[in-house]
């Protein structure tokens, strides 16, 4: 509980940042516990709720407006992104039991992965390597390696040969 308070009085210091300042981010983002690499871009408009739980490759990134809501450990490869207004939720709730008690099933976004604009990645969710999830998108289910999904629910795009 302290460390949830000592966040979010320091979330100005990430928030208020000025946009170019990817190393004050980081540097915060380590001091609450996450693990990220140096080359790691954190945009100041994304709302990370644990940094805790967050762990991020080799110039991967974090775009605008992104919200990763990580109850559960959020793990992002090396050249992986999360682009503007994504939303990766690792946290949800039992149905089937009278409490709802809370779970926190991981995410793991792959290495040269892309999560575009407004998708949503569900709990429990792997993106695979090289995997692409469409604008608006949501991924409910593991994305396989290499394809390009869209729609809600995500399914693999079609590919569509352009002829001259």
């Amino acid at each position: 509980m302290i460390r949830r308070v000592m966040w979010k009085v320091a979330q100005p210091l990430f928030r208020l940042s000025p946009r170019r300042c990817f190393g004050w981010r980081r540097f915060l983002l380590r001091c609450f516990g996450a693990k990220i690499v140096r080359s790691v871009r954190a945009h100041p408009s994304a709302t990370i709720y644990f940094p805790w739980n967050l762990e991020a490759g080799d110039e991967s990134a974090i775009g605008e407006h992104a919200f990763v809501y990580n109850l559960g450990r959020v793990t992002m490869g090396g050249r992986a992104t999360i682009s503007h207004r994504a939303n990766i939720c690792a946290g949800t709730h039992d149905h089937t039991k009278p409490d709802f008690p809370l779970l926190r099933p991981p995410i793991t976004i792959g290495p040269e992965a892309w999560v575009c604009a407004d998708a949503f990645v569900g709990p429990g969710v792997t993106i695979g390597e090289g995997a692409i999830l469409g604008a608006r998108a949501v991924a409910m289910k593991d994305v396989n390696p290499w394809t390009i999904v869209v729609g809600n629910p995500a399914r693999e795009s079609k590919r569509r040969e352009i002829t001259q």
